[in-house]
């Protein structure tokens, strides 16, 4: 088959705009074909998580993403429970409340500014997979149809995906909360937290400030749940807000109002054949938590470098299979985590929801509760699996150490290689020789570390040079530093591909 690119995403919200950015700056042609003829102004998901922010970071776009919004160090729910995100171990200890918008306008500029092809008003309307290829039928605003091949076709075309569906891929699940009432308003008098949420009896409402006075505000009452299509009125916004939150700040001129139903949903698996889905195409669940899009990011984070190796032909036997052997399971607690969260908040009767109050206060100040649930919201203990007896940091996020030259780690990371980490003399100068897919750094305060870190700034393989083979070796007599360096180069071999074939020569 004769490709006219690349790879194929479907679908241009933040999913794929992500992965088209990742695929443009690894070298590899990419079009993104979305229906919408231009970037919506109205938006459901307003929450961008640490994690996130880091994995921005390493692609140097999150501090311009961070300036459109504005952080909360403190989530409060259920009452005066409260969650603080301020120690969270990273630069982003915090949940940055940003419209969807700002997000994608960020994504997308720099995917075409790295020279991804993003086609607006186009959409996927069939597909057919070869063994070598994919055939993606694309059907225009004008009804022109076309054919574009290519060797791989990624679904980030959301919860209604069009290639899902073509491919005959099942989304089993089931709606787990219906009409749901969404409105960007603006307030007389705004609340004094950033971020408002609370339950009482049948109501629940949160309100989040989306910059220039607008607010998007979510409604919902347990004895009120119309069709989807019945209109939304502001008077009936106003009133579960008031029963919800005790005031409804004095809410006026909506900008855009609608209902939504929340279900939860997941694809049995991530891959078929040359067809891969990623963020809402691939999963869906509640918005408690605020997980969606910040999921579908991280998807995207995952699948961007394993595609580029795979389509550039350096991977390593598996490696592309690996994006669902990862990516699901954390897809799965998502899900399973913001449903708990929802029917927790939803609870109904007024003795219960005291009761869950106080639980939830008395959880929130003991320590060894709350570090692992912020770890959880957050993003930041997300981990994939590693081979039996593999060093404890190895599938590990990797913290921002910083370098000797002054530098940080997630800035090394920005173009897209591997990373390897190591401390002073920790490395062999040889060991590296000949392996143009990684960049090598010294880093400061970290004696005895030797790690190589992923494109998606989680590690791929670590060791301490001086209890590992390098140790035993140096007890028995040999060339430690030769021991090492062969080490080095066959875990770079593994990971990155092979050296050049003067440098494997030499």
């Amino acid at each position: 088959m004769n490709f006219d690119v690349d790879a194929i995403v479907a679908g241009a919200g933040p999913t794929g705009l992500m992965l088209a950015g990742d695929l443009a700056r690894a070298g590899v042609s990419c079009t993104v074909f979305e229906p919408r003829p231009r970037r919506s102004e109205l938006t459901r998901a307003f929450a961008v998580h640490a994690r996130t922010l880091e994995e921005l970071d390493a692609r140097g776009i999150a501090h311009e993403l961070a300036a459109t919004g504005t952080p909360v160090p403190e989530l409060r729910f259920f009452g005066d429970a409260a969650l603080d995100l301020s120690q969270l171990p990273s630069r982003f200890p915090y949940l940055l409340v940003t419209p969807q918008y700002e997000t994608e306008r960020v994504l997308e500029e720099r995917a075409s500014s790295l020279g991804a092809d993003i086609q607006r008003g186009v959409e996927v309307s069939g597909l057919t997979q070869r063994p070598d290829g994919v055939e993606v039928r694309v059907t225009g605003t004008d009804g022109q149809e076309r054919l574009v091949r290519a060797p791989y076709l990624v679904g980030a075309d959301g919860m209604h995906s069009r290639v899902r569906e073509c491919q005959g891929i099942p989304f089993p699940g089931k709606p787990v909360v219906r009409s749901v009432m969404l409105a960007e308003v603006r307030l007389t008098s705004p609340p004094p937290d950033v971020l408002t949420v609370n339950t009482a009896g049948d109501a629940f409402a949160i309100i989040a400030p989306f910059g220039d006075g607008w607010y998007r505000v979510i409604a919902w009452h347990r004895k009120s749940q119309p069709p989807e299509s019945t209109p939304v009125s502001l008077d009936e916004v106003s009133d579960v807000t008031r029963q919800a939150l005790g005031a409804d700040y004095g809410m006026h001129d909506a900008q855009w109002m609608s209902r939504f139903h929340s279900e939860e949903r997941q694809v049995p698996g991530y891959r078929d054949g040359r067809v891969l889905l990623a963020g809402d195409a691939a999963h869906v669940h509640s918005p408690a938590g605020g997980q969606g899009m910040n999921t579908g990011i991280q998807d995207a984070a995952n699948l961007g470098w394993k595609l580029a190796a795979t389509v550039q032909g350096w991977a390593r036997d598996g490696l592309l299979d690996s994006y669902n052997a990862e990516r699901h399971p954390v897809g799965r607690q998502v899900l399973r985590g913001s449903g708990a969260l929802l029917r927790i908040g939803l609870t109904g009767p007024r003795g219960l929801v005291s009761a869950r109050n106080l639980v939830a206060l008395a959880a929130t100040r003991i320590p060894f509760i709350t570090r692992p649930l912020a770890g959880a919201i957050s993003g930041l203990s997300i981990s994939y699996p590693a081979p039996r007896g593999a060093h404890p940091l190895t599938g590990k996020r990797a913290p921002d150490l910083p370098l000797a030259d002054g530098g940080r780690l997630y800035e090394a990371l920005r173009g897209g290689q591997f990373v390897l980490a190591a401390s002073p003399g920790a490395l062999p100068a040889t060991a590296t020789a000949g392996f143009g897919r990684v960049e090598t750094v010294t880093v400061a305060r970290r004696p005895g570390l030797l790690a190589l870190v992923r494109p998606d700034a989680y590690v791929a393989w670590a060791a301490n040079p001086a209890n590992g083979r390098a140790g035993r070796a140096r007890k028995a007599g040999t060339r430690t530093d030769g021991d090492r360096a062969a080490e080095i180069r066959g875990v770079l071999e593994r990971w990155c591909g092979n050296p050049s074939p003067a440098a494997r020569e030499a």
